[in-house]
């Protein structure tokens, strides 16, 4: 089993930053694809970008292209989603997720995180 905690998310104004952690223990960090999602009220769970082993390769959804950063320290077991130029649109509920493979789709990740609330007020 592989533990994932969440960390960093809070109240922001529009045009702020954050910066998410994601802790990881349990398993070989290293070994795993990393995954952020978002769930807003009422919506549907959404990719948000995802970063694979190494680190060398990153995704994101077109919405937060230029403005989100996905990056990971294997050495600490954490990955990490550095968030600026914020929209109220980007409030949701954040999840990061360890997965064999970095892939869009949730069910290809294995593990999953409490979330963590990111709320962006107008």
């Amino acid at each position: 089993q592989m533990q994932l905690v969440e960390s960093g998310g809070g109240l922001v104004q529009a045009g702020g930053s954050l910066r998410l952690s994601c802790a990881a223990s349990g398993r070989t960090f290293s070994s795993y694809a990393m995954g952020w999602f978002r769930q807003a009220p009422g919506k549907e769970r959404e990719f948000v970008g995802g970063i694979n082993w190494s680190g060398s390769i990153t995704l994101y959804t077109d919405s937060v292209k230029g403005r989100f950063t996905i990056s990971r320290d294997n050495a600490k077991n954490t990955a990490y989603l550095q968030m600026s130029s914020l929209k109220p649109d980007d409030t949701a509920v954040y999840y990061c997720a360890a997965g064999s493979a970095l892939r869009t789709l949730s069910p290809a990740y294995s593990y999953w995180g409490q979330g963590t609330q990111v709320t962006v007020s107008s």
